[in-house]
């Protein structure tokens, strides 16, 4: 099979016809906890499963600080007969950029880095930030009405763009830098190689492009965590990969998450699929992942790996209020901080996912779900479908696991969603 270059826009268009599986093996059941607590979480599970193209999906839930529920169907693969359990490898995507946020916060409590502090500071061409005069049509530019802050880069209010989004010229410059969201598949050599070879150099290709509004003024989804990544690096003296492993990674006991999946863990990762035309495609496989080769940089908006396990001590933490049991990695009021609404006032919500507010690399509910959520649950979901989140109105932590691009291939977040709050609320 060919190299095939890929990004969110042509998976929505499908792959050539000629990766199509001709035959789909049955799937083989996992496990399942007790499912009296959540019955509906239980039988969600193996019927999304039987009903969706998938190999295999898990949910974990719990409350507090309590030991969580997985419900498990399936394996890794249509080709597996490795079944999915909570040590399973994950491509989580976007789930990333709470982790990013979180580290983003530490050094903010460090008072390495201050909230509303100008990001020039650690990267100096970002001092004259230019915006767009009319993004559709030309790269003319007028200077910027202010800084863009760190604040900017953890809501997505910062002006940046990205390439599964942005359009009219601007993504063509994206492109010809090479300032992609991440890698979901296999490529060409020479379409890896025109990618910024560390955090770095993607940082001061970025700092030559202009900005599509003034910072703090519009919400629009964008490769800004990963420019965090580079801050975190400046601001604490160490490689932002090693700062992750040392604050979070290490106290949590999350021994499965990495940007690179070690040879000896690669038995248990998880392929992709998506469909064409009603047909089953495979994105990126479980042995010889593209997640098993060293990326360029470690892409901190996209670029995790990790086990239900690992994400759900994360998750611990952040109901936790900063804290894991005995093990703290930050203090309450620094939490209580990045889980609340950090968007700049009077912000324009036009392009926002959700009607919510957003903290520190994750959407902030500020009013009830019509799920049955709580005002300031806060979570994220990635382009494979995964979900997580922690309702700290409701002492509830969720998230769910599938690996279908793109993730609204199937209703899988929604269905996660309406059976953990179903089972919560006494429903069915």
């Amino acid at each position: 099979m060919g190299a095939i270059r890929m990004d969110r826009r042509q998976l929505l268009g499908g792959i050539g016809a000629g990766l199509a599986l001709t035959a789909v093996p049955g799937r083989a059941l996992a496990f399942f906890e007790d499912p009296s607590t959540w019955p509906t979480v239980a039988s969600f599970v193996p019927r999304f499963v039987s009903e969706h193209f998938i190999p295999g999906a898990l949910i974990a839930v719990g409350y507090g600080q309590e030991a969580p529920d997985y419900f498990a169907d399936g394996t890794v693969a249509l080709d597996s007969e490795t079944a999915v359990d909570p040590n399973t490898l994950w491509r989580i995507y976007s789930m990333t950029k709470p982790i990013t946020g979180i580290a983003t916060m530490m050094l903010v409590e460090d008072g390495a880095v201050g909230l509303d502090q100008n990001i020039a500071d650690f990267i100096p061409g970002f001092a004259e930030p230019r915006v767009l005069t009319d993004p559709d049509n030309s790269l003319d530019t007028r200077a910027a009405s202010g800084p863009i802050t760190i604040r900017h880069l953890l809501t997505h209010t910062a002006g940046l763009g990205y390439t599964i989004v942005t359009t009219g010229p601007l993504l063509a410059e994206y492109q010809r830098l090479g300032l992609e969201p991440g890698v979901i598949m296999h490529e060409a050599p020479e379409a890896v190689a025109h990618r910024p070879s560390s955090l770095e150099e993607f940082a001061n290709r970025l700092a030559t492009l202009p900005i599509i509004a003034d910072p703090g003024t519009r919400w629009s989804y964008s490769v800004s965590i990963d420019l965090l990544g580079r801050i975190i690096e400046i601001a604490s003296g160490m490689p932002f990969e090693d700062f992750l492993t040392q604050r979070l990674f290490a106290p949590l006991g999350m021994t499965d998450t990495f940007f690179q999946v070690p040879a000896e863990k690669e038995d248990r990762m998880t392929a992709s699929y998506t469909l064409r035309d009603g047909e089953v495609l495979p994105v990126d496989p479980a042995q010889g992942s593209v997640y098993a080769l060293p990326p360029r940089y470690p892409y901190g908006g996209a670029g995790l790996v990790s086990s239900a396990r690992d994400y759900d001590r994360f998750l611990t933490m952040l109901l936790g209020e900063g804290a894991f049991g005995d093990v703290r990695v930050m203090e309450t009021e620094t939490a209580r901080l990045a889980m609340s609404d950090l968007l700049p006032p009077d912000i324009d919500k036009t392009a926002m996912y959700y009607e919510s507010g957003f903290g520190a690399g994750g959407r902030v509910t500020i009013e009830p779900g019509a799920a049955g959520e709580g005002v300031g649950t806060f979570g994220w979901g990635g382009a494979a479908g995964t979900v997580a989140w922690v309702d700290r109105a409701n002492n509830l932590r969720a998230s769910g696991y599938v690996q279908n691009l793109p993730s609204e291939i199937t209703p899988f977040r929604a269905g996660v969603l309406g059976s953990v709050y179903a089972d919560l609320h006494g429903g069915s």
